[in-house]
C-alpha cells in the first residue's frame, strides 16, 4: 500500500486528575475504540506511542494529566454505494438481518472491489439511496499491517462502522458485518442493523457463545467418525493472500469434523468452528490431505484429481463440472438475539451446486 493511501492520524489522550497509576499499554487499550492490547503492545514497541513528548514502556504507569499521543496510519475512506442486488432475506426486524448468503460475492468492500458487495445490498435494503463515506475499523498500529481481506472469511470482530470519523456521518444506516465469509462460500450471516446491536451481536461472537455449522464436501475417504483437527493458523510464507498451519506468528484454531456420509473417493462432513481464523475450514481439511471439493485455493482441483486412483479421476472431473467454488456451506447460525434475549436458531439448505455434486456421488 503506497504512502497516498493511507494518512498519519494522531489520538491525543489527556490523563484525567486524580487517574491511579495504570499500565501505560491498559490505559491506552481502554481509551481507543477497537484498539487491542496486542496493537497497542506493538505500536509501543514501534516507537508509535509517547508520554509528554516521550517514548516509554508499555509497563510504564501512567499519572495525572500525562499527555498521551499515539499516531496510527489510517486507511482512506471509501465512497460506498448502495446497490440494488437481491438479498435472501431468513429473518428480519428492528434490529437485525438474518441472510442466506450466495456464494460469488464479497462480504464488504475491500481495495480492489468498492462495489457488488453484500455491505451495498445491505445499504440499499435498508433504504439508503446517497453514496456515504466508511471507514474500515483497523488501522495500522506499526505492526506487520494487511491488506483488507478480499474474499477473507471468518475471521471475527471485523465490523464496519458507516461513517465512523467523517463528517458525512449517518448514524441511522449501520450495517454491523460481525462475522464473514469467504466470496464463495454460502450459507447463514446475521447483520446488525443498529450500533447497539451490532456491538452486541460482536461480544457474542468474541465470547464462543454463537454456534455455527458447516457442510463440507472434501476429497477422500475420512476414516474416523469424528475428529478435532488443531493447528494455528497464519499467512502463507507461499502467498500472503491465503493461510496456512503455521509453527510461529499465528492463531490457534480448532475445528471439530463428524463425516455424515462417505462415497469412494469423497466424504460429505459437517464442521464446527471452536474458533474463527480465516479460511479456517478450508486450511484445516486441506492440510490433512482433504482439501475441499472445488477449492482453487487450496489444492481442491487439479491437484486433487492427481492423487486420486487413477480408476476414480474420470469421475472426479466430472464432479468439478458441477462446482467452481469450494463446496462449503454454513448451513446454521444459533445466537442470542441481543434485545429480546430469545435464542434463534436459522438454517439454509443445501445450494444447488453442492447437491448436484452429492447426487452423482450417490448416483
Amino acid at each position: 500500500m503506497s504512502a497516498l493511501e493511507r494518512t498519519e492520524h494522531t489520538y491525543e489522550i489527556l490523563v484525567t486528575p486524580g487517574k491511579k497509576p495504570e499500565r501505560l499499554d491498559a490505559y491506552i487499550t481502554r481509551s481507543i475504540a477497537m484498539a487491542t492490547r496486542t496493537r497497542v503492545q506493538k505500536a509501543i514497541d514501534a516507537g508509535a506511542v509517547h508520554v509528554n513528548g516521550l517514548l516509554q514502556r508499555a509497563n510504564y504507569k501512567v499519572k495525572p494529566n500525562d499527555v498521551i499521543t499515539v499516531t496510527v496510519m489510517r486507511p482512506p475512506p471509501l465512497q460506498l454505494i448502495p446497490q440494488e442486488i437481491p438479498l435472501e432475506i431468513l429473518y428480519e426486524d428492528d434490529h437485525l438481518l438474518v441472510i442466506n448468503k450466495a456464494p460469488g460475492i464479497l462480504v464488504h468492500p475491500g481495495l480492489g472491489n468498492r462495489d457488488g458487495t453484500l455491505v451495498n445490498a445491505v445499504l440499499w435494503h435498508l433504504g439508503q439511496r446517497d453514496p456515504i463515506n466508511v471507514l474500515k475499523a483497523r488501522e495500522d498500529w506499526g505492526d506487520d499491517a494487511e491488506l483488507p481481506d478480499e474474499g477473507a472469511g471468518d475471521a471475527e470482530s471485523e465490523i464496519w462502522e458507516i461513517g465512523q470519523g467523517l463528517e458525512q456521518e449517518n448514524a441511522a444506516v449501520r450495517p454491523g458485518i460481525v462475522h464473514r465469509l469467504d466470496r464463495d462460500t454460502s450459507g447463514v450471516m446475521v447483520i446488525g442493523k443498529t450500533y447497539q446491536t451490532t456491538m452486541q451481536l460482536a461480544t457474542q461472537f468474541a465470547d464462543r457463545t454463537v454456534s455455527r455449522q458447516y457442510v463440507a464436501l472434501c476429497w477422500g475417504v475420512l476414516g474416523d467418525d469424528t475428529q478435532l483437527i488443531e493447528g494455528d493458523i497464519g499467512r502463507s510464507p507461499r502467498d500472503r493472500t491465503l493461510r496456512a498451519i503455521v509453527r510461529t506468528g499465528g492463531k490457534y484454531a480448532a475445528t471439530e469434523v463428524t463425516v455424515h456420509e462417505r462415497f469412494l473417493f469423497a466424504t460429505l462432513i459437517t464442521c464446527k468452528l471452536r474458533t474463527g481464523r480465516t479460511h479456517q475450514i478450508r486450511v484445516h481439511l486441506s492440510s490433512r490431505k482433504h482439501p475441499l471439493v472445488g477449492d482453487p485455493d487450496y489444492s481442491g482441483r487439479e491437484a486433487a484429481i492427481q492423487s486420486l486412483h487413477h480408476g476414480y479421476r474420470l469421475k472426479g472431473q466430472e464432479l468439478l463440472k458441477h462446482i467452481h467454488r469450494q463446496a462449503l456451506h454454513a448451513r446454521s447460525l444459533e445466537f442470542t438475539h441481543p434485545i429480546t434475549r430469545e435464542r434463534l436458531k436459522f438454517e439454509s439448505p443445501l445450494p444447488a451446486d453442492m447437491q448436484q455434486c452429492l447426487d452423482l456421488l450417490r448416483g
